[in-house]
């Protein structure tokens, strides 16, 4: 039996990421914004300690971990390494047909995947997360709701870095008969995992999730931040793109788009924000640094971007794909032979090169982690990665130092900026410091020449 654990126990510790599956269990859950911008349990129920609730939240060390959950949901699947985990294939395209590779952040086989699974009868709705209509009234800019058709996927598409939670639509889904599909970030996909395990409704009526690759999971501050930068007030922001695609332009050349309520819009290249360097942490949820699945390894489906050339200059968008039942290997075999998707089988290595990145700082950094004073008191902190900071050069543990200050400092200073109404706070913190980061990550600048020659250890994002 496992030891019992509360919600809030999860959350003093830094680990909650605010999926909402304990929400999802008692008819008095909730799910709450904080002050920074991030979903968290909500109300008494939050304080009630049970055994279930141990063994359902993903970050619990109570909790099966993707090797046991992988293990008993694909069995039988050939082929397995450390870094992908079990799967059927891999692969790297685009899909051929339709609007799918136009409408979504890159190759478009996320939402083509979740329509063939609608098409062929396997599911009867597809849980996806979409822009609400009313932002200001709802209180967010996007949520999770049910698509019953290509069409209404569609509208769905696209990379979403905000916050979301998944309680009212696990209740859905518990009181609606019906076959679910549910397209989930990696830790989403773990926790959907031990529900299922547990609950022989979700059991039966969620026979399939859908993984996306995830570098770690953005607050709800971002979009602030967005429109601080480009000059508008966050509440007059109607609309995010994340990612605006132009085929004339790299892949990996992000630039932020809003739209405002009356209609206008404005964009920048991340490149040229106070906090547009991805790696750098900024916003990011505390519990994303003690997460070790980058690929979803307890989907049955994952899929990525292809962050190697020559896909990542191909502005149309490419994915990797990593099948791991026979079901959806074989809808990807059959499309690739009828035209209908432009795949190409890859080895596993191929796969793990386009996420490099996102690896070592999920297993190498998360061992270095693992060992800083500050993750060692409440909940204890059970990985696959064991506790080390031996092997590291003094640069890299300096660029896993900063990111987690990076990432500590923005969600405070951000709250303090908007609670005071003075954007400037936030704004001339970030720039210096994001400056500093590219000078120790990637030698940029004059002050990046000088760590080059106080710390030459090899340069790795």
């Amino acid at each position: 039996m496992a030891e019992p654990l509360a919600p809030r126990d999860v959350v003093r510790s830094g680990l909650c990421i605010g999926c909402g599956g304990c929400a999802a269990d008692v008819p008095a859950g909730a799910m709450a914004w904080d002050r920074y911008g991030t979903w968290k349990p909500a109300g008494a129920f939050a304080a009630t300690a049970s055994d279930e609730f141990a063994r359902c939240c993903p970050f619990s060390p109570h909790a099966r971990d993707e090797d046991v959950i992988a293990a008993e949901r694909f069995p039988a699947a050939p082929r397995s390494t450390p870094l992908l985990g079990r799967h059927e294939s891999t692969w790297v395209g685009h899909v051929a047909e339709g609007a799918w590779r136009e409408s979504g952040s890159s190759g478009g086989m996320v939402s083509w995947v979740a329509a063939e699974l609608l098409r062929t009868g396997a599911v009867d709705a597809v849980a996806h997360v979409a822009p609400v209509a009313a932002p200001q009234e709802d209180g967010r800019h996007f949520a999770y709701r049910l698509s019953r058709d290509a069409e209404s996927l569609l509208t769905g598409a696209k990379s979403r870095y905000y916050p979301v939670e998944l309680s009212a639509m696990l209740r859905a889904i518990r009181a609606t008969p019906g076959r679910y599909a549910i397209v989930a970030v990696p830790c989403f996909a773990k926790m959907i995992q031990l529900e299922r395990a547990r609950d022989p409704v979700l059991r039966e009526r969620v026979p399939h999730v859908l993984g996306l690759f995830c570098g770690h999971q953005k607050s709800a501050r971002l979009v602030d931040s967005f429109a601080w930068q480009l000059g508008a007030p966050p509440e007059r922001v109607r609309a995010v793109d994340y990612r605006i695609k132009d085929a004339g332009r790299p892949a990996n050349w992000y630039r932020a788009h809003l739209t405002l309520d009356d209609g206008s819009a404005r964009a920048e290249d991340w490149w040229h924000l106070a906090d547009g360097d991805w790696g750098a942490g900024f916003f990011q949820n505390s519990a994303c640094d003690m997460c070790d699945d980058v690929v979803a390894e307890t989907a049955d489906v994952a899929f990525g971007d292809a962050w190697v050339e020559p896909y990542s200059s191909d502005g149309r968008g490419t994915n990797v794909v990593v099948a791991r039942t026979p079901l959806v290997d074989g809808l990807i075999r059959a499309a690739v032979a009828d035209g209908r998707l432009m795949l190409e089988e890859v080895d596993a290595a191929f796969v793990e090169a386009t996420q490099a990145a996102g690896f070592r700082h999920r297993r190498e950094g998360l061992a270095y982690r693992l060992t800083w004073r500050r993750w060692r008191g409440g909940v204890a902190k059970r990985k696959r990665v064991a506790p080390d900071a031996r092997a590291l050069p003094l640069r890299r543990r300096l660029v896993y130092r900063t990111r987690a200050g990076i990432a500590r400092w923005s969600h405070r200073l951000a709250w303090l900026s908007a609670r005071t109404g003075m954007p400037g706070l936030y704004l001339r913190w970030a720039r210096p410091v994001l400056a500093m980061y590219r000078a120790l990550a990637w030698s940029h600048g004059r002050l990046g020449g000088w760590i080059d020659r106080a710390l030459p250890d090899a340069r790795r994002q």
